[in-house]
């Protein structure tokens, strides 16, 4: 069980810096307890569990971590908790933003330089709601996944790239998973190791690289290297709900598109997902006119 202890380099808030990898409530490689985060990771060295811990008192973050891959994550913890990322890169253009930053002083970019394990519920998450992507993630992870090394016998580890290839398709089905997104992680998990690669390089070939797989667009591809990169150009563009909260924010004004949306960003060049990350804090969000989309459950079909 090694540790490691890491110092912010100034404000630090860790369960909103770590908490962008939790996929929904329930997520079976993430989880909260008290003031720790715990997550469940398969590394190239193997599955492991770390658990992080903010001590504001002594001004560090401290963490424990479990199996085979516990050095490979230990030894990634500044990149993982933000030490590389720079917040002042950001040059606040609209009031907005000043006042989520100036409310959110320690929210930082993490980088888990891991890929499959942000791609695989990126592909999931397509064209479907978040309850009906997340229901899918705890399915498939529940049960086909691995019991995480360490103390928290709730936690499971994604599955291996074999792993994701052997699954049936009945067992898609049954969790909810059409056939165009489970041919897209097929297809990915079969070139693992060229995706995992996109985890050292910039973010413009990061995304050719992932985008060359069919099924996996500029939209998967920026939820991806967000996390895997801690990115702070990776716009998401082709979100159903992203541009009409980022142009009401900003504007007042409801229906903006993506171009639209893009044209705002514009003065947030190189930050601009670290621009929309700090108005989705400010919880400005355009009126609900309109029930929510129903969820569908093709586990039923």
């Amino acid at each position: 069980m090694p540790a490691r202890t890491w110092v912010p380099p100034g404000p630090y808030d860790l369960h909103r810096t770590l908490g962008v990898l939790q996929r929904g409530p329930g997520d079976p490689a993430f989880a909260v307890r008290g003031g720790e985060i715990w997550r469940a990771c398969r590394t190239p060295q193997g599955p492991g569990t770390l658990c992080v811990a903010a001590r504001p008192a002594d001004g560090e973050v401290t963490a424990e971590a479990w199996g085979p891959g516990a050095e490979w994550l230990l030894d990634r913890l500044p990149r993982l908790l933000g030490e590389d990322d720079d917040p002042a890169q950001l040059t606040a253009r609209h009031r907005i933003v000043h006042e989520a930053r100036r409310r959110h002083p320690g929210v930082r970019l993490a980088r888990t330089g891991l890929v499959l394990e942000s791609l695989i519920p990126s592909i999931l998450e397509q064209k479907v709601t978040s309850d009906e992507a997340y229901r899918a993630w705890r399915l498939l992870l529940q049960r086909h996944g691995e019991p995480a090394p360490g103390p928290w016998e709730r936690l499971r580890v994604m599955p291996d790239p074999r792993g994701w290839a052997l699954i049936p398709s009945w067992e898609w089905h049954r969790a909810g998973v059409d056939a165009k997104r489970s041919s897209a992680i097929l297809r990915a998990v079969r070139v693992a190791r060229r995706m995992e690669e996109a985890a050292a390089m910039d973010l413009a070939d990061a995304t050719r690289r992932l985008t060359a797989i069919p099924g996996i667009g500029p939209w998967t591809a920026a939820e991806t290297l967000q996390r895997a990169l801690g990115a702070p150009d990776a716009v998401t563009v082709g979100d159903l709900h992203l541009p009409k909260i980022i142009g009401y924010a900003l504007t007042g004004r409801r229906g903006t598109t993506d171009a639209e949306m893009l044209e705002l960003l514009a003065p947030y060049a190189g930050q601009r997902h670290r621009a929309t990350r700090l108005i989705l804090l400010s919880g400005i969000t355009p009126p609900r006119r309109a029930p929510r989309f129903p969820v569908g459950d093709i586990a039923r079909l």
